[in-house]
């Protein structure tokens, strides 16, 4: 696996909350097994009634992450993130499971956090990591969160064009809908007061 892929971790924690919303995602050890999106994964297995409140916090501090970056601050955004790095250290190691070259041969990978003693310890470790990766080759304001309210998740802004402004195509369409109406509406208030100072 590409480490950079492993920033999508953070960004799956951080959206298991939509605070604008008042929902929450993360209350039941099944919720932690989940997030790593493999049944087989450390985290799912040591998963406990105790990773729920570690990762709710961890959560917090990683959208605190993505917040700094997108209101303008790589600095702020980078000291969060090493807080978790120092924190939360990687513990990589070489495996060559389930990937065989042309040849029968392990392709070497690196796995991240493998050792880790809690599920809590693992998951922080490899989505900082994949963070810190992503942040780094490709820049702190391509971390962000939605702009469409009351959505406010975070994403990565994997654009060409450093464009992204929403974490989906459909808070971009709901956004681009509301725009549009709110448009619409303007200007039929302004075609209405222009009739009644005619008329």
């Amino acid at each position: 696996m590409e480490l950079a892929s492993y920033a999508d971790y953070a960004v799956r924690l951080v959206n298991t909350e939509e605070p604008e919303r008042g929902t929450d995602a993360l209350v039941t050890v099944e919720a932690v097994r989940a997030l790593s999106g493999r049944p087989d994964s450390r985290t799912a297995q040591l998963a406990e009634a105790a990773d729920l409140p570690r990762l709710r916090a961890v959560r917090a501090r990683l959208r605190a992450v993505f917040e700094a970056a997108a209101a303008g601050s790589p600095v702020r955004a980078v000291d969060l993130l090493n807080g978790l790095l120092s924190e939360y250290p990687v513990s990589p190691q070489v495996s060559g499971h389930d990937y065989l070259d042309e040849s029968g041969n392990p392709r070497w990978h690196l796995h991240l956090a493998d050792n880790a003693p809690s599920a809590t310890a693992n998951y922080t470790a490899v989505a900082c990591m994949g963070l810190a990766i992503q942040l780094t080759e490709l820049g702190a304001d391509r971390l962000g969160i939605c702009q469409a309210a009351p959505c406010r998740n975070a994403y990565l802004d994997t654009s060409t064009n450093r464009s992204r402004r929403y974490c989906s195509d459909r808070c971009a369409t709901r956004a681009n809908v509301a725009a549009y109406r709110a448009r619409k509406k303007q200007e039929a208030a302004a075609r209405q007061e222009a009739a009644s100072a005619t008329g």
